[in-house]
């Protein structure tokens, strides 16, 4: 697994102070980026939040999450939350050490008090002592909130006091761009008002000997609660590893309803994503799962196809002016303003989310901007299913024939794809294993490729037959 060491820089720790006025929660930022540009430190808020306990229990869910392993807990994970200012809400977000789930806090307008929300994306400093110190945070306690240093410590500080080294694994930043992906699939199944969410969620297991997973299990609405059933049905979700829910058991006492997301399935499908959101005042929390406790994100596959469009990158570059950090990236207006059909954005936006450039909520069925703080090449470039089929590609090894491609691989041996309804199979061995449940081989990538090559040289062609004619 490839890793670098991922340098977050801070002007201090953050830290929860007492004052006369109540409680002061300063979180630090680190080097992030802002509509002006990279800044050291940026600032995105200074006010009160309404909800101070709630915000605090979300805020440490959000963090138990990043320093969570739920597959090879032996490991060590700890990485610091990201936050996003999107005008107007905050957006902390996090992925366990496993990269299985992804975890996102949203404090929404109603949810913050007295100060202008400003625009950016950088990791923001959650320490043990603050942790410590939220957990005793008390429900009459007013609390304000600083995102960033002081404006004072900008001036006369000669440089940061704070700084963490922390590896960072490729497949990180490819599980965020993952689980976005996979997020954009699902629709709501179920809504459960506050009391039937507090007894679903306490009475999940907490896993098995020395926390091995239980594995997958389905759930279907029935009434006003959930009630499991054996296998897929129409509108079940899947509950893959429902230990891994845990950390929403921070914020059960303020939720007032639990609401969940899934793909659509038929009888017999397998284990799928499902993404669980707990609505509290002013705010929302949400846990994103994979669909095993070992099977990481950013090993799905769903960005390759859009990846591999050539058209893509230009179209990405396009869409990116347009984003402006926005909290709600509508896909009509996109394709308004840029001239791009909706297919053509949605896969912008994708080849966008493969570098963190935005992210999608599942509330509101729509994407958002946001700007990790890490180089944008990195996932594209350690893709090894999109390598490969670039170069087989470049060596001409995909010949077509209709509905029916074939590919000679590296090896010599020739492997057949057949396109049924626009679904691409294969005779490899990868397809029979995982039957496109974690997007396309190689083979049929690089089939894909070389069509749309195909089509796109049409018509070119007929547009000059077209110019010639007029």
């Amino acid at each position: 697994m490839t890793r670098s060491l991922q340098a977050v820089a801070y002007c201090q720790p953050s830290v929860l102070e007492s004052a006369a006025d109540g409680q002061r929660l300063g979180l630090e930022t680190s080097r992030g980026a802002t509509p002006s540009g990279v800044e050291d430190h940026p600032r995105f808020f200074a006010g009160f939040l309404t909800s101070p306990q709630v915000a605090s229990a979300g805020l440490l869910a959000v963090a138990d999450v990043a320093a969570a392993r739920y597959y090879q807990r032996q490991l060590r994970a700890s990485l610091d939350p990201v936050v996003t200012g999107n005008g107007d809400r905050l957006r902390f977000e996090s992925f366990s050490g496993c990269c299985g789930v992804y975890a996102r806090l949203d404090v929404l307008e109603s949810g913050l008090d007295g100060g202008e929300v400003g625009h950016g994306t950088t990791n923001v400093d959650v320490n043990n002592p603050l942790r410590e110190a939220l957990s005793r945070i008390g429900a009459d306690d007013p609390l304000h909130l600083r995102v960033g240093p002081q404006e004072l410590a900008v001036t006369t500080l000669d440089g940061p006091v704070v700084e963490k080294k922390v590896p960072l694994p490729d497949r990180w930043l490819r599980g965020f761009a993952e689980a976005q992906v996979i997020a954009a699939g699902f629709d709501l199944r179920a809504e459960l008002p506050a009391a039937e969410a507090v007894r679903f969620l306490r009475a999940l297991p907490r896993g098995g000997a020395r926390g091995a997973s239980i594995g997958a299990r389905w759930v279907v609405s029935s009434g006003s609660g959930l009630r499991p059933t054996t296998r897929a049905v129409p509108g079940a979700v899947c509950l893959p590893g429902p230990e891994r829910l845990l950390a929403l058991q921070r914020v059960l006492r303020h939720a007032t309803a639990l609401r969940v997301y899934g793909p659509s399935v038929t009888g017999g499908a397998a284990a799928t994503a499902s993404a669980w959101e707990v609505v509290l005042p002013g705010m929302r929390l949400t846990l994103t799962l994979s669909p095993d406790a070992s099977r990481g994100f950013s090993g799905e596959g769903g960005v390759l196809d859009a990846l591999a469009a050539d058209e893509a990158a230009e179209d990405a570059e396009l869409i990116a002016v347009l984003l402006a950090w926005e909290p709600r990236v509508d896909v009509a207006d996109l394709s308004a303003a840029s001239g791009l059909t909706p297919e053509r954005v949605r896969a912008a936006l994708v080849r966008l989310g493969t570098s963190g450039r935005v992210g999608y909520d599942t509330a509101e069925a729509a994407y958002f901007h946001r700007e990790l703080p890490y180089d944008a090449e990195r996932v594209e470039r350690h893709n090894p299913r999109l390598r490969s089929a670039q170069a087989l590609v470049a060596a001409g090894a995909v010949a077509l024939d209709g509905a029916v491609g074939t590919v000679t691989a590296e090896d010599g041996h020739v492997h057949r794809v057949r396109d049924a309804a626009g679904v691409l199979s294969c005779s490899c061995l990868w397809w029979a294993k995982y039957r496109g449940g974690r997007g396309p081989c190689k083979h049929a990538l690089a089939v894909r490729m070389v069509r749309r090559r195909g089509i796109a040289a049409a018509e070119r062609d007929m547009a000059r037959v077209d110019g010639g004619a007029r």
